[in-house]
């Protein structure tokens, strides 16, 4: 068989929509969508059939003690570092078809691609299957040495996390030797379906991401005092809902100062919670994202300043309690600056933007060179059964992916 140009080569798409359609059945629900929660019987089904495509590609089959499947595609120089890539398979409940699979079965495709053509590269590929990424992020808090080690802190649908990573072939007692050495990888690509409304909006077929952005989530608390809504004077009143709502009007103005950050209060408990009673006390949540550590510091710094405002305003009192801090994780700009070579060479769009949620990628951040890939979902629909990417989307990211992993190959 004659060796393409790399320059002409390209997946094969009808293959790889397939292979989507195929997973896709696995777990799939009378509404369309697919159910495939980490664990599970069907989550066990999609990981076998994975694991046989895999082999059928000419891969080095392994499943590490935090139930990562990782398929290994020997480079020529052994003693070069692999380039990683992949994504997760397991679902949230009533999910779609591209939510993780897109980016593992691309991975899939591009080494199948290599291998029909008779092509290795200098550098050996990783096509990485991270075990419970809706849930835990097991897989991949596994290999960057992150994991909890309280197994009690875990709470998977059915089972203990030992006897659930026993039923995918990890291993509890023995999670430490799932982590990975810097040494190990030159970089981490992973592609993935935008799970947001950006790039559909715009007409652009491919994201260039930034990173993944930074997210802090606080408790706010309100403290008034209840009293009787037809008899106590508005001057008298110590309102906590009105001083809740003022709150939340804050945390939108802030959110929408110039930047990219994103600001929702999106549960609140308010009590006594009676019509006929002046509310004395709201908790509620805040959670807020940016790819700027330093952005969100001063967001909070504005934030603590405005509550104290609208709490003495109100004779209440008001406090923010932190209760979770995820930094945020720059992407490499070597990655990002493949990407966008890549897209130039295959005249597509592109447009940088961040990630607004959490992936795999953020984890690897912390042990090699990060990068990410989006194309459009369309309405930005993720999560759901009607998520929807089109076919020449996906084909169109598909190659990007194989592409920028061959740049990365002359170039790292």
């Amino acid at each position: 068989m004659a060796t393409p140009m790399l320059s002409t080569l390209s997946i094969n798409g009808d293959r790889f929509l397939a292979s989507i359609a195929t997973l896709a059945q696995i777990g799939q629900l009378p509404n369309g969508g697919v159910e495939r929660l980490a664990y599970s019987s069907r989550d066990i089904e999609a990981r076998q059939l994975v694991q046989q495509w895999m082999l059928e590609a000419d891969m080095q089959v392994k499943i590490d003690a935090g139930g990562n499947i990782i398929g290994r595609y020997a480079g020529s120089n052994p003693n070069l570092p692999a380039i990683a890539t992949g994504s997760h398979i397991d679902t949230v409940p009533n999910a779609g078809h591209y939510d993780g699979a897109y980016g593992v079965l691309a991975a899939l495709e591009a080494i199948r691609t290599l291998k029909e053509n008779s092509l290795r590269l200098k550098h050996s590929l990783e096509a990485i299957v991270f075990a419970d990424e809706e849930g835990s992020m097991m897989g991949s808090k596994a290999i960057t040495g992150n994991v909890n080690p309280n197994p009690e802190s875990y709470h998977p649908v059915e089972g203990t996390i030992q006897t659930c990573l026993a039923s995918i072939g990890g291993d509890w007692q023995k999670i430490e030797t799932a982590q990975r050495d810097r040494r190990d990888f030159a970089a981490f690509l992973e592609l993935h379906v935008e799970q947001g409304p950006v790039l559909d909006s715009a007409g652009i077929q491919i994201g260039v991401v930034e990173g993944v952005v930074g997210q802090r989530r606080y408790t706010i608390t309100v403290q008034g005092s209840a009293s009787h809504a037809g008899t106590t004077p508005m001057s008298m009143r110590q309102d906590a809902l009105v001083a809740a709502a003022q709150v939340i009007l804050s945390v939108n103005l802030l959110a929408n100062l110039p930047g990219k950050q994103v600001a929702t209060v999106g549960k609140m408990l308010v009590s006594p919670n009676a019509p006929n009673t002046i509310p004395a006390f709201v908790e509620m949540s805040l959670d807020i994202r940016d790819l700027s550590d330093r952005n969100l510091d001063n967001l909070i710094e504005s934030l603590e300043g405005d509550l104290e405002a609208i709490a003495a305003a109100n004779q209440t009192k008001i406090s923010l309690k932190p209760v979770l801090q995820n930094q945020p994780a720059l992407a490499s700009p070597i990655i990002q600056s493949a990407i966008v070579q890549t897209c130039q060479e295959l005249e597509l769009t592109y447009l940088h933007l961040p990630s607004r949620a959490g992936h795999d990628a953020q984890e690897m951040a912390k042990l090699t060179e990060m990068g990410m890939i989006f194309v459009p979902s369309q309405n930005g629909v993720s999560h759901s059964e009607t998520e929807y990417t089109s076919p020449e989307h996906c084909v169109q990211g598909a190659n990007v992916l194989l592409h920028t992993l061959l740049k990365l190959d002359r170039q790292i």
